[in-house]
């Protein structure tokens, strides 16, 4: 049980209007301790951002890296170090070089696993580790909707 889950399993979270994707807010860099609704946005952004970081830096993401502690911090770095360059709040070209050199050590650290990561494919076996973790969908959202920020395309 989550700490800041009540005792009889109810759900004492945010309310369903703070669910939005509020620009402002960063999300941690791990998901550790969120309450269910939140983590399953929290691997829903990162599946995402997943998807995008694979094609722009032709990372070799392995299927199954959800299931990796350590992928899934590495993963969940590299989308925020480069939101950070992205959105503008970072705008420091050496910084971004050293991120640009460092795909060599982050692809060592994501290339466990047998299979590639094909998006359209491992999508049921990722919403099943998020229901067995324990992760809840929005209200209103079915477990095998697709991620709201995801390109459609993708899917």
């Amino acid at each position: 049980m989550n700490e800041r889950e009540s005792g009889d399993g109810s759900f004492d979270g945010p309310r369903d209007e703070d669910w939005a994707d509020d620009e402002g807010r960063r999300w941690p860099l791990s998901w550790q301790q969120l309450y269910p609704r939140e983590r399953w946005l929290w691997f829903e952004r990162l599946w995402s951002d997943v998807c995008a970081l694979r094609e722009r830096y032709r990372l070799a993401v392995r299927s199954g890296w959800w299931e990796d502690q350590v992928q899934v911090e590495v993963l969940a770095a590299l989308a925020a170090w480069t939101e950070r360059y992205d959105s503008g709040e970072w705008d420091d070209p050496p910084g971004k070089l050293a991120l640009l050199y460092d795909l060599e050590r982050v692809s060592e650290l994501i290339r466990d696993g047998l299979d590639p990561f094909y998006p359209e494919r491992d999508r049921v076996l990722f919403v099943r580790y998020l229901i067995d973790l324990g992760c809840l969908p929005p209200p209103g959202r079915r477990p095998d909707d697709p991620p709201e920020r995801a390109d459609r395309k993708r899917y």
